[in-house]
């Protein structure tokens, strides 16, 4: 099956989940994820599979064990390359579009700990100051979990320090609900912008191998 677009559909089904997020309307609903959902991200993802790696298709599932919330379906589908632990490239489809991005998303403590020790270093720390701002130039906006606080070990008046709060380091561009989605031509969006993330995904590899 060759990628043609998410339809309205797909976006219409999760609208209607946000309101009724019950096991009676995904029972009756199945069919449209399935079609709407489900076979066009299998299809974008096998067709950027030969450069940048097979992608984990998220279950729609959500784990409720332990949580307050117990709606039992993901609002969103999700769809991940790994090139290390915790870190690749990430395509979602929600009520808000489609949103393509990557980063490293946890970290064990040896990795965090690599991951600071290159951003205070004096060569990876600026080059990874510049990757990012490259990133902003393209429309990426940068996020990931922070500390409120300086991590032990570095002084707040460190030159990095927002950097150095990152427990996860996120870029992400939100394309939205521009018509592009509903065509093939959202194939190449995506490759252009994982593409364009590539080397900060490629920075969080190399740094955070221990």
């Amino acid at each position: 099956m060759s990628f043609e677009g998410f339809p309205v559909a797909a976006l219409d089904f999760y609208d209607d989940l946000e309101v009724d997020n019950t096991k009676s309307f995904w029972e009756k609903h199945k069919h449209v994820y399935d079609e709407s959902v489900l076979a066009p991200i299998k299809a974008l993802t096998a067709a950027l599979e030969p450069e940048f790696g097979t992608a984990k298709i998220f279950r729609p599932y959500r784990d409720v064990r332990f949580s307050k919330d117990k709606t039992p379906y993901k609002t969103h589908q999700g769809a991940f390359v790994r090139v290390a632990d915790a870190t690749g490239f990430y395509l979602e489809l929600s009520p808000r579009g489609v949103r393509t991005g990557g980063g490293f998303y946890d970290a064990s403590p040896a990795r965090l700990a690599a991951f600071r020790a290159a951003v205070a270093h004096d060569r990876f720390g600026p080059e990874l100051e510049r990757l990012l701002d490259e990133a902003r130039e393209a429309g990426f906006d940068v996020g990931g979990d922070r500390l409120k606080t300086s991590p032990r070990g570095y002084d707040a008046t460190h030159p990095r320090i927002d950097l150095l709060r990152h427990r996860s380091l996120t870029v992400g561009h939100l394309i939205g609900f521009e018509p592009v989605i509903h065509t093939a031509e959202l194939l190449e969006l995506v490759r252009d912008d994982w593409r364009t993330i590539r080397p900060v995904v490629e920075w969080c590899r190399e740094r955070l191998a221990v």
